[in-house]
């Protein structure tokens, strides 16, 4: 049997805890619609074995690691595991429907792998996911929160995000040396955005870029508004405005 080691440069902490591993699988709620679930980073199979157990869906993983592959496959020699990197695959090539994601996320790609998510949203009808709790907090975030920023509101656009649980460092080998949660992603009803996507996210970057000040201090000098934040905005700060107040504000801007 393959002895597989946590790597620190893979931000590597393998789960542990059985019945976290048993509630992470099982909060799969199959919203839209689906078959296919796609873990990320399995490791030594902790999640993997629940997921298996699941006679519903059709179930594939992705790995990096050689000895976590190697281990997968002896373990389990009829389980589809591909080894690459989500960030740099085709979602595609994994099936041409529906595609659930899953995972313990390696805490140093975390915020990328809900990138890669929001990228493919049409295709990505639920995610569910173990975070550090730090940036579960964040992508949970409602306005008004301290958390609340750029990937709360990107995020919700597309996915109606709910925290689940926390799970505490010594349930992983290693122990990290923060706390974890889970949050479940799931999408909502909408279909395109009213405005130019790429201006309303350079919008929410420059807003939250300095998040201390009135957005008429934040957007000053912003190319989209020549002529400054809109009155029902600019006294207010960016944290106090909901993703559909940016959409709002992203309309005033001038192409």
């Amino acid at each position: 049997m393959t002895f597989v080691r946590a790597k620190k440069h893979l931000g590597q902490h393998f789960l542990k805890d059985e019945e976290a591993a048993r509630r992470i699988a099982n909060s799969l709620l199959f919203h839209g619609g689906y078959r296919q679930v796609l873990e990320v980073g399995p490791g030594t199979g902790a999640l993997t074995t629940h997921l298996l157990e699941r006679t519903d869906i059709d179930l594939a993983c992705i790995e990096l690691d050689r000895e976590s592959v190697a281990h997968l496959q002896e373990q389990w020699p009829g389980l589809r595991v591909i080894e690459g990197d989500l960030l740099r695959m085709d979602l595609g090539t994994i099936t041409t429907g529906p595609l659930a994601i899953i995972g313990n996320f390696p805490y140093n790609i975390s915020t990328q792998i809900v990138f890669k998510v929001l990228e493919n949203r049409d295709r990505v009808p639920e995610v569910v996911g173990m975070f550090q709790k730090e940036v579960a907090d964040r992508l949970s975030a409602g306005p008004g929160s301290r958390t609340y920023g750029i990937t709360s509101v990107l995020t919700r656009l597309w996915y109606t995000v709910e925290p689940l649980f926390i799970v505490e460092a010594d349930a992983f080998i290693p122990p990290p040396k923060v706390r974890s949660a889970v949050i479940r992603m799931r999408r909502n009803d909408r279909t395109q955005l009213p405005v130019d996507e790429r201006l309303l996210t350079s919008l929410v970057k420059a807003a939250f870029g300095q998040r201390r000040k009135t957005l008429h201090n934040a957007l000053k000098g912003f190319a989209g508004l020549p002529d400054g934040v809109p009155a029902e905005y600019a006294r207010k700060r960016a944290e106090e405005l909901s993703e559909e107040d940016f959409l709002a504000l992203a309309g005033c801007c001038k192409g």
